[in-house]
């Protein structure tokens, strides 16, 4: 969330997203070089455009009764692994009857504020290495993990011991970040926040302020802008939505100060503004969001590519955003659905079947108003 200085995986997604596109470059010792955006905004024109006014149907609710619920990471045999921020718990919901076992915990999770147990990510190579990748916060730092998931085990006791693989992100109260995804280069990338520390952000040589991208291992991946280093782009200050689109090009959504929050298209190496920049400057060096809204209208969390548009969950908003897309263009302004009806969103990813998402609730932390059945995912039908 923003600070208050006025008044106060998706691994398994990326996977979907990632079927259909072709496979990438190799580089040194096997690692993929980053596919990037596409040169031409207009690489889709080939292909059905999505429909300039979109349409939201809730199906049904998947589960209810979530208590601060975060990540979710869906497993490919249809169940859906769910992390508590505050406690640092996972749960198994099983997405066809709702039913929610305990599988662990991740431990030395320090709940402060907005840090805890943030994103999980399935590793890419699930079916034979059975990894979980979590975000977290500890007493010292935020770091990712990975420990294996084995549904055989006990109930309780189906998470192996944590193998942590990056230590030393910035912590703070707030601005922590923590979404992380596979992409389709089947590298690691990670959303980081700047703590509240400004500076951070447009300091290349801190993780805070960044999205970082990395071997399965926490290693700089192959192709990054500067060599033995993590830092995919920089000048953000609190990124929690990262997604790809059919053309292999990466999204994520940033919460802004007190005037815009912002969806902006990633490129290697660029200065997305933050502190120079909150929104659209028109500043040289300095990459412009595709959209913006003003923050009251959204604090973008989650986000999901599904039928050509970008899907946003917003948590102050509280309302379902979608950005069609031509390409890297809109298509035509960002439409809102559900609004103020299910309170605050946290995370949105593709669910099995064609023109399905799943949408998670977050109103069971401290700024959420819950309502009886809250937290609780949802099942969207959608255009």
């Amino acid at each position: 969330m923003r600070r208050t200085t006025v008044a106060t995986v998706l691994a398994a997604a990326a996977l979907v997203l990632a079927a259909g596109c072709s496979s990438p470059d190799t580089g040194p010792q096997g690692q993929s070089a980053p596919s990037g955006p596409k040169a031409s905004p207009s690489a889709t024109s080939h292909a059905r455009l999505p429909p300039a006014e979109g349409s939201v149907k809730v199906a049904r609710t998947v589960t209810e009764d979530l208590k601060s619920p975060w990540g979710i990471a869906p497993l490919p045999e249809g169940g859906l692994l769910v992390g508590s921020r505050d406690d640092g718990s996972v749960l198994l919901v099983d997405a066809a009857t709702g039913k929610k076992t305990a599988v662990g915990s991740v431990p030395g999770v320090d709940h402060q504020g907005e840090g805890g147990l943030l994103g999980l990510a399935l590793s890419p190579s699930y079916a034979s290495d059975h990894l979980l990748y979590a975000y977290f916060t500890t007493e010292s730092d935020n770091r990712i993990a990975r420990m294996i998931y084995d549904p055989q085990r006990p109930e309780g006791q189906q998470l192996g011991a944590p193998d942590t693989i990056l230590r030393g992100i910035p912590k703070g109260n707030n601005h922590n970040g923590g979404r992380i995804a596979f992409g389709p280069d089947r590298m690691l990338y990670a959303g980081t926040g700047e703590t509240g520390e400004r500076g951070l952000a447009q300091d290349k040589k801190s993780l805070g302020g960044k999205i970082l991208r990395m071997t399965p291992d926490g290693q700089p991946a192959y192709g990054n802008p500067e060599a033995d280093s993590l830092v995919y782009s920089y000048g953000h200050r609190n990124v929690q939505g990262l997604a790809w689109d059919a053309e292999n090009r990466l999204w994520a959504a940033e919460f802004g100060q007190d005037t815009w929050d912002e969806l902006n298209l990633i490129e290697p190496g660029k200065n997305y503004g933050w502190p120079v920049v909150e929104g659209t400057g028109n500043k040289p060096g300095y990459v412009d969001p595709v959209a913006q809204w003003k923050t009251s209208q959204a604090s973008p969390s989650g986000i999901a590519f599904a039928d050509g548009s970008v899907w946003i969950a917003s948590l102050k908003g509280e309302r379902l955003w979608r950005v069609p897309l031509d390409g890297t263009k809109p298509l035509a302004e960002p439409e809102a659905f559900l609004t103020g009806q299910y309170g605050r969103l946290r995370t949105v990813l593709p669910a099995a079947g064609s023109g399905k998402l799943w949408l998670l609730t977050n109103n069971t932390d401290s700024r959420g108003r819950p309502k009886p059945g809250d937290d609780r995912i949802l099942e969207l039908d959608v255009t």
